[in-house]
């Protein structure tokens, strides 16, 4: 090698430009290598797959599907799918809160409830109250409801269901047909639609002429700052008791500390209203408390045990009180499943009476928080349907 050559090779800069070469093949060899070792880890979703997840309808109304549904046929289909939760006018609170009732002519009228302005004597708020486009009460139906079947609903009968509810709020006619063509003209109709406030950078957002300014504008204390937040709840009057007596239910972590709702609320400071005095009534035997609740609910008559219950007898009452809508046989639904209920209680003494008394009385606490409402049943029809769940829930 010639003493150029060895020069030309040695150089400095020439040595660095190679390296750099070198160090950017291997960073593309790295990629294609990590790609290769994920080849057979998952795929591209297919566009019928991205489709059924891309369900969701904006307040613009992109996104909502073609279809139509009558107030007519939105009942029949309420009547079958939602009324045992929602009650026949929507108006039920025992299990969720109403849907229907609170709005006014004047409501419409203005766009604005007035039982949401601020002095309002409103005790309760309803759905219909509060929503201000109608694309969200289409959404939620369609994604979400009914509570045991999610999904399975087509977009006609969303429509249906939909029109059905705005018929019970006053703001659709009865021989209303609500569509994808229409749904403009009812959203002008809505009774809180002026109610949503769009003073924030969060939506809508600038394609539907929302503001640019942040969501938050306070700023940081810097003098005088509270050093403590204190905390508080209460019980307005009205929702005191309407869900059954706190004292008797229990949390899904930790101990009860209910207060007896049946009772008008104690005196501040009162020994009987004192934290500590709550808390060692609730730890001391919440299920001696709802034992008892209980068997004081049942009548004497239901105390004697009934004659041995068929599936074939006790299915009609099943039926006829609407107990499927909420309670599969082997699945849970919105409450336990009749298997899960009977292996729970199959080795307690009592089981027969507590079972009618719960029948009967309802409650909520022990299966999770969603309270199950008082049954319409005779002691008689109650006591053939515990002594069916302690035979096992046999079909």
């Amino acid at each position: 090698m010639s003493r150029f050559e060895l020069h030309r090779f040695s150089s400095p800069s020439l040595v660095l430009a190679g390296l750099c070469l070198l160090g950017a093949g291997l960073a593309h060899a790295q990629p294609v290598a990590r790609q290769a070792a994920l080849a057979d880890v998952g795929r591209t979703a297919t566009p019928a797959e991205i489709k059924a997840w891309d369900i969701d309808v904006r307040p613009d109304f992109k996104g909502l599907p073609k279809g139509k549904g009558s107030v007519r046929q939105g009942e029949v289909l309420w009547e079958a799918q939602c009324a045992s939760c929602h009650g026949s006018f929507a108006e039920s609170s025992e299990i969720f809160t109403p849907i229907a009732g609170g709005i006014t002519a004047q409501d419409i009228k203005n766009g604005r409830v007035d039982g949401l302005m601020p002095g309002a004597n409103q005790p309760n708020r309803t759905t219909l109250m509060k929503v201000a486009t109608v694309s969200t009460l289409w959404d939620y139906i369609n994604r979400a409801m009914p509570w045991n079947a999610p999904k399975t609903l087509t977009a006609d009968e969303v429509y249906a269901v939909t029109a059905y509810i705005l018929n019970l709020g006053n703001v659709l006619p009865d021989d209303y047909t609500l569509s994808d063509a229409n749904i403009r003209e009812v959203q002008a109709r809505l009774p809180n639609r002026n109610g949503m406030t769009t003073a924030h950078a969060m939506w809508p957002g600038k394609e539907l002429g929302g503001a640019a300014k942040p969501d938050v504008q306070g700023s940081n204390c810097m003098a005088n700052c509270k050093t403590e937040v204190v905390v508080k709840s209460f019980l307005p009057d009205y929702a005191r008791n309407a869900h059954g007596n706190l004292a008797e239910q229990s949390r899904l972590v930790g101990a009860s500390r209910g207060v007896d709702t049946t009772q008008p609320p104690m005196a501040a400071g009162s020994p009987s209203n004192s934290a500590p005095a709550q808390v060692g009534r609730a730890q001391a035997a919440p299920e001696k408390i709802a034992t008892s609740a209980s068997a004081a609910a049942t009548p004497a008559s239901s105390t004697a045990k009934p004659a041995a219950a068929g599936a074939a007898s006790v299915m009609p009452l099943l039926q006829k009180n609407a107990c499927l809508a909420c309670h599969g046989m082997d699945n849970k639904l919105v409450g336990p499943s009749f298997k899960d209920i009977a292996n729970k209680y199959k080795d307690r003494a009592d089981a027969a009476n507590y079972l009618s008394g719960k029948i009967k009385s309802g409650g909520q606490g022990v299966w999770g928080a969603i309270p199950m409402p008082p049954q319409a049943l005779s002691a008689a029809e109650a006591g053939q349907v515990s002594q069916w769940l302690l035979q096992g829930a046999v079909k």
